[in-house]
């Protein structure tokens, strides 16, 4: 392995040793199969690549200042998993075999966690997807479940900053009893284009309102909304809004220093009686919010007039990052540490 610069590390894929397989077939899962192949084989049929069956999770591994690695709250990412599963009409891997998935892939990809002054964290990505060859809409029968891992930089290259976000109106991220509280690919793909035009308009993300009466909050991109208002953490309830971890890690930790926590619908306005606010999720746990434009009104919601993250906003970011990495008590029991 060429030596890699750690601390020049971006956000995206790079080859390891190995990853971790299981297949389920005659209603019932087999034993986990370690792989050193990257390439996936597949019927022209699966119904992953006809019908959308396929959920996915991301979480990380952590080097610690005493050495060890730390994985955080994998149980909720396998829970998680196991609700994608039921929203698209997949077989569920137990949540011991996705821990224990977890647990393999890590240990036996050690050498590219990369060490504690870098910044940067073992990505883990989870994979199921239905591999039944069929025509005709309905449940495979035969799944595939896939896990590998890679190491990422840090999210925020320039430090931890606030970025401007943008309202669309153009597009919904979810229908409201459809299947954005699932983490599929589906819901992804619908969202690419929403992103490519905010990204050329200059914004870092777009802002979603909810599909049913474009009023309250949704979602910011492919992460959480969460706003301080006083000494009131508020985050958006929803039937279309993705279970963040980040998000309900957060809320806890918020609770712990002293603020009330909220979980309402938040209509767009209420954004002016915001101090801070961020989109949070397991790549940068917390990116903090400089502004929200709203293009069609004419509107802009400013949350960082002199463009550095609010005081709660880092209280908390610092918090997470302090228990996923060791450096602060796990009291809360999130976090595995790996012999």
């Amino acid at each position: 392995m060429n030596e890699i610069d750690w601390s020049n590390l971006s956000f995206g894929y790079m080859k390891t040793d190995y990853n971790v397989r299981c297949k389920y077939a005659n209603g019932a899962w087999g034993e986990l199969e370690v792989h050193t192949d990257e390439q996936v084989t597949l019927h022209m049929a699966a119904t992953c690549l006809h019908y959308g069956q396929e959920a996915f999770e991301g979480l990380k591994a952590f080097r610690g200042r005493d050495g060890k690695i730390r994985i955080f709250r994998m149980d909720e990412n396998a829970k998680r998993l196991q609700s994608s599963c039921d929203g698209i009409a997949m077989a569920k891997l137990p949540v011991e075999k996705f821990e224990e998935a977890v647990v393999r892939a890590v240990k036996l990809n050690e050498r590219f966690i990369p060490p504690y002054e870098s910044g940067a964290s073992l990505y883990i990505r989870p994979l199921l997807i239905g591999t039944s060859a069929q025509v005709g809409v309905k449940p495979a029968a035969e799944y595939e479940f896939i896990l590998f891992v890679t190491p990422v930089g840090p999210y925020f290259k320039g430090g931890f900053q606030t970025t401007p976000f943008v309202v669309t109106r153009k597009y919904d991220r979810a229908a409201p009893l459809g299947t954005g509280i699932y983490k599929i690919g589906g819901n992804y793909a619908a969202s690419l284009n929403a992103g490519e035009e905010a990204h050329r308009l200059g914004y870092s993300n777009v802002f979603y309102l909810d599909a049913k009466e474009r009023k309250y909050i949704d979602e910011c991109g492919a992460a959480n909304f969460f706003g301080i208002k006083g000494n009131t953490y508020v985050t958006p309830k929803s039937t279309s809004i993705l279970p963040s971890i980040t998000n309900k890690s957060l809320m806890v930790l918020a609770e712990d220093l002293g603020l009330t926590v909220e979980r309402r619908p938040i209509a767009l306005e209420e954004l002016d009686t915001f101090d801070e606010a961020g989109a949070c999720g397991t790549a940068a746990v917390i990116s903090p919010i400089e502004r929200i434009d709203d293009l069609d009104n004419g509107k802009s919601y400013v949350f960082a007039k002199d463009g550095k993250p609010g005081p709660w906003c880092e209280k908390l970011y610092h918090k997470l990052r302090a228990i996923q990495y060791g450096d602060e008590p796990d009291t809360h029991g999130w976090v595995t540490v790996l012999d």
